[in-house]
């Protein structure tokens, strides 16, 4: 995508390149109405590890595992005693939503409330005798939902109207 965006973007533009660790990246499903950039889950586990979300976006991003034996960032995948890490992407982000979705989807609502009180979800008593598919999405829509993401990007990495029509007129307009 950045290739593509690099062969058009001229330099009134500014930066449009898209980088996970910015924020300016959303993963998630439309069908199922979630989605979620590293900005938003840097926020949620910046109160547990007492640090800046700027530096926990930077580290959910790429090569970078937490040892949590030592308690401590690697940027090498083994822990101290030898043992494969695994990418913090994946151990913080993607292994939490898989956890709850297989919980949800199962059935087990045992550990699906555990995981739902834990994030500090409040769910209607409708929602609650939902099952299944039914289920899934209403929570994933209301733990992570699109509309407030994209909000967000929008918010946080489009351009003001007022700086972007200085070079949106030359590209609209080709009159005298």
């Amino acid at each position: 995508m950045n290739v593509i965006i690099s062969t058009y973007q001229s330099e009134d533009m500014g930066d449009l390149l898209v980088k996970p660790e910015d924020g300016s990246v959303a993963f998630g499903s439309g069908k199922e109405c979630w989605a979620f950039t590293l900005t938003r889950f840097s926020r949620i586990y910046a109160s547990k590890f007492k640090v800046e979300p700027a530096k926990l976006k930077e580290r959910f991003w790429g090569e970078n595992y937490f040892d949590t034996e030592a308690k401590c960032w690697r940027k090498d995948g083994v822990s101290g005693t030898g043992k494969t890490l695994k990418r913090a992407f994946a151990a913080f982000i993607m292994d939490p939503i898989i956890r709850l979705t297989n919980a949800l989807m199962e059935g087990n609502m045992e550990a699906a409330n555990k995981m739902i009180d834990t994030i500090g979800l409040k769910m209607a008593a409708d929602t609650k005798s939902l099952t299944g598919k039914h289920l899934l999405k209403a929570v994933m829509a209301k733990w992570i939902n699109a509309a407030d993401t994209l909000l967000e990007m929008m918010v946080c990495h489009l351009p003001s109207p007022r700086k972007a029509q200085k070079y949106r007129t030359a590209y609209l307009y080709e009159g005298p």
